[in-house]
């Protein structure tokens, strides 16, 4: 049975709130998810929107919100986030000060019906999360630094994916492994190999004159 692979189009690479609510209107019945990128400025250099966007976003259209927090002390917004109509709320390990409170974190996204997620940036090695895959719905591997679009994938990245993949099947686990960055239709097949079931793209598809077949090769679909 082939392998079922989601893609999440990503809004890093949009500038404007109205282009991005028009994005998500376009790909609700094209994409499984769109993949909303937060970012406060102080944890990635880059500041753009906020806990309104996915409001906005949620009251505009029936596309399921994978929104990625890359934010400072996550902790304090969730629930705005959940408030505000995410699906997957996803908060970074290097976030956090305390290990206490990314399990703190993680049971209050699910405690409200949300899929909850941990991500990690390229620098950090998978046995540093390990102890957390046990509470989580989704791993998100970043295969770029975070804070930019359109940088070429980190080809470390297929190792850590095949040790969360490892991991997941030796403790009987069903969390989804998600990459984001740099992701195309070059690398799109041997992430899926490695185990990867959601693959985020922003540049590749948004750049693309047929979006839907962009999505369709990150599937591995004719």
């Amino acid at each position: 049975m082939k392998k079922k692979i989601d893609v999440s189009v990503s809004t890093d690479p949009i500038k404007s709130i109205q282009e991005i609510i028009d994005y998500a209107r376009f790909m609700q019945d094209k994409a499984d998810m769109l993949h909303c990128d937060i970012m406060d400025g102080k944890f990635v250099e880059k500041q753009n929107f906020d806990q309104d966007l996915v409001k906005n976003i949620n009251d505009s259209s029936l596309i399921m919100l994978d929104v990625h927090l890359m934010v400072d002390e996550p902790k304090d917004l969730i629930k705005d986030y959940i408030e505000a109509g995410a699906n997957i709320i996803t908060v970074h390990y290097e976030a956090f000060k305390d290990n206490r409170d990314i399990i703190n974190s993680l049971n209050l996204i699910k405690s409200k019906g949300c899929l909850c997620g941990l991500s990690f940036k390229p620098k950090t090695q998978v046995c540093e999360i390990k102890n957390f895959l046990f509470n989580v719905d989704v791993v998100l591997v970043m295969s770029v630094e975070p804070g930019a679009s359109g940088q070429k994938l980190q080809t470390d990245v297929y190792k850590k994916i095949a040790q969360l993949n490892e991991f997941r099947l030796e403790n009987k686990l069903n969390f989804k492994i998600e990459v984001d960055g740099g992701v195309n239709e070059q690398n799109c097949k041997l992430l899926s190999e490695f185990g990867a079931d959601i693959l985020v793209s922003g540049s590749f598809v948004y750049n693309s004159n047929d979006k839907l077949g962009a999505i369709k090769k990150l599937k591995c679909q004719k």
